[in-house]
């Protein structure tokens, strides 16, 4: 009856936590927002209290990297402005808080995505001579400035994956790359953002 009970009183938790945090930060008492007892609501406000300290000191939340000032407008110059890798950087940098510009002459910064490539290679092969595993590689060369300006010379980054390649599973395959070219295209987004971060 008593493990019932607390069961019910955390989803209840759990589906509240929206409407705690909503009247915390106008200064309503979170006990009237939900209904939840004293000792749960309290729990609540102080977990949200811990977060603000926390980003207050500096801390940031994983995937969140802030920019500098001069980055708050970026443009991202791309001959492909479709691929995993400048998809992944806009994301990242919307997620920082910045808002990439639609206009060159207006942004705060060009971000130039120079060499945005991502090449594959036979690993091993079976005893017929039929590929068994594939390594692929992305890489990514860009560089930075405002105006007349360059703020970060020329720099190259990559990634390297492998994966077992088996004909008869031609469709399954040919998707499982596609994932990893999208995993290795977030990963060299976040290591361009740590760099731009230090600018």
């Amino acid at each position: 009856m008593r493990r019932a009970w607390r069961t019910a009183i955390a989803a209840r938790a759990t589906r509240n936590v929206g409407m705690v945090l909503a009247r915390a930060a106008v200064g309503l008492p979170a006990r009237a927002a939900v209904g939840l007892p004293a000792r749960a609501a309290v729990g609540l406000l102080a977990a949200c209290a811990a977060v603000t300290l926390l980003t207050a000191c500096g801390f940031h939340l994983q995937g969140r990297t802030p920019l500098p000032e001069s980055l708050r407008e970026p443009y991202v110059q791309a001959a492909d402005r479709q691929s995993d890798f400048v998809q992944s950087l806009r994301k990242a940098m919307l997620i920082s808080g910045a808002h990439p510009s639609a206009d060159k002459d207006k942004a705060s910064a060009v971000v130039n995505i120079i060499k945005d490539e991502v090449a594959r290679r036979v690993l091993s092969v079976t005893a017929t001579n039929q590929p068994s595993e594939y390594e692929v590689t992305y890489t990514v060369r860009f560089s930075v400035s405002a105006g007349d300006k360059e703020l970060l010379a020329p720099q190259d980054v990559s990634s390297t994956r492998s994966y077992s390649f088996d004909e008869r599973l031609l469709l399954a395959k040919e998707h499982e790359e596609a994932i990893l070219r999208q995993a290795m295209a977030h990963d060299l987004a976040a290591v361009v953002m740590r760099q731009l971060s230090s600018l």
